[in-house]
């Protein structure tokens, strides 16, 4: 009978679904949600906050610098602040890291739009295209690789953040970096870097594999 402490596999074994709050299982659920939310709450707010910025030049800087201050907060202190409004939840996570997000989403969708060449534009228009449609068929998917791009960084840097939260009890998978510091045992360290790293590794995919169903034309010119 071995007495001694268990493997990294009989620990994984012992803890991925124990049936009770911090089962290794749960955690990963709760990263993705963190993880997840901000990314898509991002995008979704920064894209009209780009069109904006682009629509009337003015507005980017103050925009962008705004943001750029938000991105250089510490995440622990803005999360400490925020505990008195949204307590000791998700949301306490979710709400930095959306304007985290936007902070570098916001500058790739103006910049994807930028890159659209005028002649392109102006041919839309004399097809009799609507701002509108012009927009969606044109611009939008001419934007895609830069926007994509920066979203890569956004949900590669989110699933990082997200451990952080840890420290105030909602960190996902983080939780498992505090449990050894704790009660000092490596292999909650060695599960939660692996599980943080594939988390990234296969958002990473996903996202260049959209990319390359959604611009098509991008690999048809390297090609040629």
């Amino acid at each position: 009978m071995n007495d001694g402490p268990p493997t990294i596999w009989e620990w994984v074994a012992r803890n991925w679904d124990t049936g009770r709050v911090g089962s290794i299982k749960d955690l990963l659920g709760d990263h993705l949600v963190m993880s997840l939310v901000p990314i898509v709450a991002g995008l979704v707010l920064a894209l009209p906050l780009g069109l904006a910025s682009v629509r009337w030049r003015w507005l980017y800087q103050p925009t962008a610098g705004l943001f750029n201050v938000i991105y250089a907060l510490p995440s622990l202190p803005v999360f400490m602040l925020l505990i008195s409004v949204t307590g000791l939840s998700k949301t306490t996570v979710i709400i930095p890291l959306t304007f985290y997000a936007m902070a570098v989403l916001i500058p790739a969708v103006v910049d994807g739009l930028g890159s659209v060449p005028d002649h392109v534009r102006q041919s839309a228009v004399a097809m009799g295209f609507t701002p509108l449609r012009r927009l969606v068929r044109v611009e939008l998917p001419i934007a895609t690789p830069v926007v994509l791009a920066g979203l890569r960084v956004v949900a590669v840097s989110s699933i990082s953040l997200v451990s952080v939260g840890a420290l105030i009890g909602q960190g996902g998978l983080g939780m498992l970096f505090t449990r050894a510091y704790q009660n000092p045992f490596m292999p909650p360290v060695v599960v939660g870097i692996v599980l943080i790293v594939a988390l990234a590794l296969v958002a990473d995919g996903l996202l260049v594999l959209a990319q390359r169903l959604l611009t098509p034309w991008v690999r048809a010119r390297r090609a040629s």
